[in-house]
Protein backbone atom coordinates (compact mmCIF):
# COMPACT_ATOMS: atom_id res chain seq x y z
CA UNK A 1 0.00 0.00 0.00
CA UNK A 2 2.82 2.43 0.85
CA UNK A 3 4.67 1.25 -2.24
CA UNK A 4 1.64 2.05 -4.40
CA UNK A 5 1.48 5.58 -2.92
CA UNK A 6 5.22 6.08 -3.53
CA UNK A 7 4.87 4.91 -7.13
CA UNK A 8 1.75 6.96 -7.79
CA UNK A 9 2.62 10.24 -6.02
CA UNK A 10 6.39 10.23 -5.49
CA UNK A 11 8.98 8.85 -3.11
CA UNK A 12 8.19 9.29 0.59
CA UNK A 13 4.45 9.82 0.15
CA UNK A 14 3.48 6.33 1.35
CA UNK A 15 4.99 6.74 4.81
CA UNK A 16 3.39 10.17 5.26
CA UNK A 17 0.00 9.22 3.87
CA UNK A 18 -0.29 5.92 5.76
CA UNK A 19 1.38 6.20 9.18
CA UNK A 20 1.43 3.42 11.73
CA UNK A 21 -2.04 2.96 13.09
CA UNK A 22 -3.79 3.35 9.75
CA UNK A 23 -6.72 0.95 9.48
CA UNK A 24 -7.10 -1.11 6.32
CA UNK A 25 -10.56 -2.33 5.31
CA UNK A 26 -10.79 -5.26 2.93
CA UNK A 27 -13.59 -5.94 0.46
CA UNK A 28 -15.78 -8.76 1.73
CA UNK A 29 -16.34 -10.08 -1.76
CA UNK A 30 -12.83 -9.92 -3.27
CA UNK A 31 -10.78 -9.90 -0.02
CA UNK A 32 -8.59 -7.11 -1.46
CA UNK A 33 -7.71 -3.77 0.12
CA UNK A 34 -10.58 -1.33 -0.42
CA UNK A 35 -10.30 1.61 2.05
CA UNK A 36 -7.60 3.07 4.29
CA UNK A 37 -8.65 5.02 7.40
CA UNK A 38 -6.81 6.95 10.08
CA UNK A 39 -8.65 7.82 13.31
CA UNK A 40 -11.92 6.79 11.69
CA UNK A 41 -11.51 9.17 8.73
CA UNK A 42 -10.96 7.86 5.19
CA UNK A 43 -7.60 8.74 3.64
CA UNK A 44 -7.83 6.82 0.40
CA UNK A 45 -9.68 4.18 -1.58
CA UNK A 46 -7.89 1.54 -3.60
CA UNK A 47 -9.48 1.38 -7.05
CA UNK A 48 -10.32 -2.21 -7.98
CA UNK A 49 -9.92 -1.55 -11.71
CA UNK A 50 -6.22 -0.66 -11.67
CA UNK A 51 -5.00 -1.03 -8.07
CA UNK A 52 -4.22 2.68 -7.74
CA UNK A 53 -5.34 5.04 -4.99
CA UNK A 54 -8.10 7.64 -5.04
CA UNK A 55 -7.48 10.25 -2.37
CA UNK A 56 -9.89 11.88 0.02
CA UNK A 57 -9.46 15.55 0.91
CA UNK A 58 -7.87 14.45 4.21
CA UNK A 59 -5.42 12.21 2.38
CA UNK A 60 -4.53 15.04 0.00
CA UNK A 61 -3.91 17.39 2.94
CA UNK A 62 -1.54 14.86 4.53
CA UNK A 63 0.49 14.77 1.31
CA UNK A 64 0.59 18.58 0.93
CA UNK A 65 1.61 19.13 4.56
CA UNK A 66 4.15 16.31 4.74
CA UNK A 67 5.79 15.74 1.35
CA UNK A 68 6.80 18.77 -0.69
CA UNK A 69 8.34 16.56 -3.39
CA UNK A 70 5.07 14.80 -4.31
CA UNK A 71 4.26 14.85 -8.02
CA UNK A 72 0.48 15.18 -8.15
CA UNK A 73 -0.21 18.89 -7.68
CA UNK A 74 -2.11 21.28 -9.93
CA UNK A 75 -2.16 24.93 -8.86
CA UNK A 76 -5.00 27.16 -10.09
CA UNK A 77 -5.81 30.87 -10.17
CA UNK A 78 -7.22 32.18 -6.90
CA UNK A 79 -10.29 33.69 -8.56
CA UNK A 80 -11.68 30.20 -9.37
CA UNK A 81 -10.86 28.66 -5.97
CA UNK A 82 -14.41 28.86 -4.61
CA UNK A 83 -15.88 27.20 -7.72
CA UNK A 84 -13.38 24.33 -7.55
CA UNK A 85 -13.75 23.92 -3.77
CA UNK A 86 -17.47 23.38 -4.36
CA UNK A 87 -16.71 20.53 -6.78
CA UNK A 88 -16.37 22.33 -10.13
CA UNK A 89 -13.94 20.94 -12.69
CA UNK A 90 -10.57 22.58 -13.32
CA UNK A 91 -10.23 24.08 -16.80
CA UNK A 92 -6.85 24.36 -18.51
CA UNK A 93 -7.21 28.14 -18.82
CA UNK A 94 -7.14 28.43 -15.01
CA UNK A 95 -4.05 26.28 -14.39
CA UNK A 96 -1.10 28.30 -13.11
CA UNK A 97 1.27 25.39 -12.47
CA UNK A 98 1.09 21.62 -12.87
CA UNK A 99 3.65 18.95 -12.06
CA UNK A 100 5.19 17.69 -15.28
CA UNK A 101 5.03 14.08 -14.04
CA UNK A 102 1.21 14.11 -14.17
CA UNK A 103 -0.21 11.95 -16.94
CA UNK A 104 -3.78 11.82 -18.17
CA UNK A 105 -5.95 9.67 -15.85
CA UNK A 106 -3.59 10.17 -12.87
CA UNK A 107 -4.92 11.22 -9.48
CA UNK A 108 -4.44 14.98 -9.00
CA UNK A 109 -4.58 17.31 -6.00
CA UNK A 110 -5.81 20.81 -6.84
CA UNK A 111 -4.28 23.68 -4.84
CA UNK A 112 -4.81 27.42 -4.66
CA UNK A 113 -1.97 29.97 -4.60
CA UNK A 114 -1.43 29.43 -0.85
CA UNK A 115 -1.07 25.63 -1.26
CA UNK A 116 -4.48 25.00 0.30
CA UNK A 117 -6.18 21.83 -0.95
CA UNK A 118 -9.26 22.74 -2.98
CA UNK A 119 -10.17 19.40 -4.53
CA UNK A 120 -9.07 15.94 -5.64
CA UNK A 121 -9.83 14.34 -8.96
CA UNK A 122 -8.60 12.71 -12.11
CA UNK A 123 -6.32 14.47 -14.58
CA UNK A 124 -7.75 14.66 -18.09
CA UNK A 125 -4.53 16.10 -19.53
CA UNK A 126 -0.84 15.67 -18.80
CA UNK A 127 0.89 18.30 -16.67
CA UNK A 128 2.53 19.84 -19.74
CA UNK A 129 -0.77 19.95 -21.61
CA UNK A 130 -2.51 21.62 -18.66
CA UNK A 131 -0.07 24.53 -18.89
CA UNK A 132 -0.04 24.71 -22.70
CA UNK A 133 -3.75 24.39 -23.47
CA UNK A 134 -6.16 27.28 -23.03
CA UNK A 135 -9.37 25.25 -23.44
CA UNK A 136 -10.87 22.08 -22.05
CA UNK A 137 -11.05 20.29 -18.72
CA UNK A 138 -7.67 19.71 -17.09
CA UNK A 139 -8.89 17.90 -13.94
CA UNK A 140 -12.25 16.20 -13.53
CA UNK A 141 -12.95 16.95 -9.86
CA UNK A 142 -14.30 14.07 -7.81
CA UNK A 143 -14.60 15.91 -4.50
CA UNK A 144 -14.17 19.53 -3.47
CA UNK A 145 -12.98 20.56 -0.01
CA UNK A 146 -16.39 22.00 0.96
CA UNK A 147 -17.92 18.55 0.33
CA UNK A 148 -15.68 16.78 2.83
CA UNK A 149 -14.33 19.40 5.20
Amino acid sequence: MRAVADYQFGRGVGAELFPKGANIVFSRRTRRIRYIYLDGKRLATMRPTDGMLSLSIRGARRIVEGVASATCFVRVQDDVSKFIAEGGDVFAAHVVKADEEIRAKDEAVVLDGNKKVLAVGRAMLSGEEMKAFKRGVAVKVRRGCTDEG
